[in-house]
């Protein structure tokens, strides 16, 4: 049975039928999606494994995700440090911004100097949206993404990769692979290149909005909001 993805086109024509026949708001999904991503890096990376987490984040909603999930992380016990080198002036954004820096979560803008001092990456750069090519100062925190032995959880894709095809031919994200990715609402076509572990998280799509799709879904157990699934779709 080969996995069932969801093209960029289709995702964001399923975010629109989330936010009009399922009649969320931006700021729930986004708010479901960063709680996903948090499980998630519970899951790869316990508090046991070190608790200092560098989150990036890009200028879209792949990295509102990532503010998101960094304050579920604070709460979980961990210590995140944020890299958002192009903070949007969204006031939504500027919110989830205004959080963790309630919760005196740091905000750094040296990426290598904090590279050194974390346990664990959130690559929350670029979603299923992305399209090159890659602006300053993005190529050079991939490049360092692509080269650091520090475990990286990649969010809905590694940044760089196209999501139909995957990691670009040449330049920075050629050889990034990240050892962890999680997908959200289903998975993009790049995951048929993806080699590392693979968790689908957004337990929000209705039976009605899945079945349009043509979404096979995994269930989620208990209180969880992600689960592994294998190259095949099925759950882990």
């Amino acid at each position: 049975m080969a996995l069932k993805t969801l093209s960029a086109a289709n995702a964001a024509a399923l975010d629109k039928d989330l936010m009009s026949i399922g009649a969320f708001s931006i700021d729930q999904l986004m708010e479901l999606a960063g709680l996903s991503v948090s499980q998630a890096v519970y899951h790869v990376h316990p508090p046991s494994r070190g608790r200092r987490i560098l989150v990036a984040c890009g200028p879209g909603n792949n990295g509102g995700d990532g503010l998101v999930a960094a304050r579920h992380l604070w709460h979980y016990g961990y210590k995140p440090t944020i890299y958002y080198p192009k903070q949007s002036k969204n006031e939504l954004y500027q919110r989830l911004s205004t959080q963790l820096k309630d919760l005196n979560v740091p905000f750094t803008n040296d990426f290598p100097a904090s590279l050194k001092e974390t346990d664990h990456i959130v690559d929350a750069i670029f979603g299923f949206s992305f399209s090159g090519p890659l602006r300053d100062p993005f190529p050079a925190v991939i490049s360092a993404l692509e080269s650091t032995t520090i475990p990286v959880t990649s969010v809905d894709a590694p940044s760089s990769w196209d999501i139909e095809n995957g990691p670009p031919k040449e330049g920075p994200g050629a050889k990034f692979m990240p050892p962890f990715l999680i997908s959200l609402t289903a998975p993009k076509p790049l995951v048929k290149l993806f080699e590392g572990r693979h968790f689908l998280g957004g337990r929000f799509v209705s039976p009605g909005i899945a079945e349009k799709y043509n979404l096979d879904l995994p269930e989620y157990e208990g209180l969880d909001q992600v689960v592994e699934i294998g190259k095949n779709g099925q759950k882990l």
